[in-house]
């Protein structure tokens, strides 16, 4: 996505340089940085920057962008606000399924000949009836709701903040995910919540539940959830962040229970042209002194 942003500015007369080949003396000619919000922007780099103006990121999380120092420091922040909602919630309910019902399971079991007269898969619950926790009822949260409404499941969600919704809201993160059959992890990332799917909400869940993240790895307490697949304490996990990203794939290569994708949930072909142009709005509304389209909230 960085890469098409390139050589739009270019074409526009801007001098673009990526950030790891930039020479001393060109850093006071910096005024945007384009950046891929998950990856961490230290202050301590932003500080040598001295005309830095506009970190415009790419993507809807800027969870790598530490935004209370940048505004103290003049510096604003943008994202692709809600671009690929739909598709991250697409995503989730295709993890949700295929988990549930142990879809890449039976595909690996079809493919490995595992499958024979008298070897089938062992049935699983339906997902009619099912109770979904959502975490974080922004965009993606929102639209997964509806879409597990459609299955017929139940829906019920949990956020600091209370808002409108036609969903019911938990009292707590852990009353939600002691209720429900399975939790979806939606919320936006930032230092305040970093592990709030700990251990303790890992465990209630339990040993028959389903976690989905498509948010941040750094939402979870990844060692506490391998921890209790591997004790059979949560039934499964299907995510689409990790941690640390790429993940090695020898972390999981001895874990049941898990459904992987390589945080793929919002790049389609649809979605990342929008949110390019997204971005490269805000730097030609930054550049020409006029508001920001897509300002991240306060």
């Amino acid at each position: 996505m960085l890469l098409a942003v390139q050589p739009a500015l270019e074409a526009q007369g801007w001098l673009v340089g990526r950030r790891w080949e930039l020479a001393d003396e060109d850093r006071g000619r910096v005024r945007v940085i384009v950046h891929a919000g998950e990856v961490a922007l230290p202050p301590d780099f932003l500080q040598t920057l001295p005309n830095l103006g506009l970190i415009a990121c790419v993507s809807v999380g800027y969870d790598g962008v530490d935004v209370p120092w940048c505004r103290a420091h003049g510096i604003e922040v943008s994202h692709a606000e809600g671009l690929n909602a739909e598709d991250v919630a697409d995503h989730a309910v295709g993890l949700l399924i295929a988990s549930w019902r142990e879809i890449v399971a039976g595909d690996r079991m079809v493919r490995e000949g595992g499958w024979g007269p008298s070897q089938r898969m062992a049935p699983r619950p339906g997902l009619r009836g099912r109770k979904v926790g959502i975490v974080g009822l922004g965009h993606i949260g929102a639209a997964v709701a509806s879409r597990v409404e459609a299955f017929g499941m139940s829906v019920a969600w949990w956020g600091p903040r209370h808002k409108p919704a036609p969903w019911p809201r938990a009292q707590s993160l852990l009353e939600l995910a002691g209720d429900a059959d399975i939790l979806v992890v939606a919320c936006r990332a930032d230092a305040s919540n970093r592990g709030l799917v700990s251990a303790e909400v890992i465990e209630a869940v339990g040993p028959r539940g389903l976690i989905v993240n498509v948010a941040r790895g750094s939402l979870i307490d990844e060692d506490a959830l391998i921890a209790a697949l591997k004790d059979r304490r949560l039934g499964r996990a299907a995510l689409d962040v990790f941690a640390t990203e790429p993940t090695p794939a020898a972390r999981w290569a001895d874990v049941p229970g898990v459904v992987l994708t390589p945080h793929s949930a919002g790049g389609t072909i649809e979605s990342i042209p929008r949110m390019v142009a997204q971005a490269l709005d805000n730097i030609e509304r930054f550049l020409a002194g006029q508001p920001l389209a897509s300002p991240v909230p306060d």
